[in-house]
């Protein structure tokens, strides 16, 4: 799992992919997590999956860890059912998804992909030692039926220590994910390498007012 937030090109573009009534974080930064889950042992009913999902933080909206409210914006995921059981919380799911983790010489290589036309290409440094171990509540905005609702998606990650985000390609200027490229010089302002990371989805919805 590689997930990090940064601070985007252009903020007009992030700033439409929102809902009026959110406020975007001051630096108007986003986020990106992208994953591989290697086996059916890993869940509790799904097959192995890929996923890739990003968005923008917003204000207000904290967990009880006080890590930023997020909101989707993508959601690409590889496995069909875990994209239905995601749409039905209401996120933005699309189907035809994959994410590949390649790790060669201490370079990590994160790849995302829809119907075979590479999206985005995640580059970093990692190490093999574990820094960390963290575990909180992440808080995710959707909305259903036009109600914005949130989640708390309980986690635990082991997470490296000596990790750097070098370079992040946004590869398809026609994919509407391209919105969330960020701005030059690559400013990358939080996230983790993780070789072990554990989650619920989803825990404690409920309805959330602006």
């Amino acid at each position: 799992m590689l997930y990090f937030t940064w601070v985007p090109e252009d903020i007009a573009a992030v700033r439409a992919l929102v809902p009026a009534e959110l406020s975007l974080a001051e630096n108007a930064q986003c986020f990106i997590n992208q994953y591989v889950v290697d086996s059916a042992d890993d869940t509790s009913g799904f097959e192995p999956y890929s996923l890739t999902y990003a968005g923008l933080d917003v204000q207000g909206q904290d967990s009880p860890q006080g890590i930023p409210g997020r909101w989707w914006t993508h959601y690409i995921n590889s496995n069909e059912d875990m994209t239905a059981y995601a749409a039905e919380r209401g996120t933005p799911a699309q189907t035809g998804g994959q994410t590949v983790l390649e790790i060669a010489n201490g370079v990590l290589t994160a790849t995302t992909s829809q119907n075979g036309t590479p999206l985005i290409r995640t580059t970093a440094t990692v190490g093999d030692d574990i820094a960390v171990v963290g575990r909180g509540q992440l808080s995710y905005l959707t909305k259903i039926d036009g109600q914005l609702t949130r989640g708390f998606y309980p986690f635990v990650a082991s997470m490296v220590a000596g990790w750097q985000v070098t370079a992040m390609e946004f590869l398809d200027p026609t994919h509407s994910i391209y919105a969330l490229r960020p701005a030059s010089p690559l400013e990358v302002t939080w996230g983790f390498y993780s070789p072990d990371a554990a989650f619920c989805y989803p825990g404690g919805e409920g309805p959330v007012s602006a």
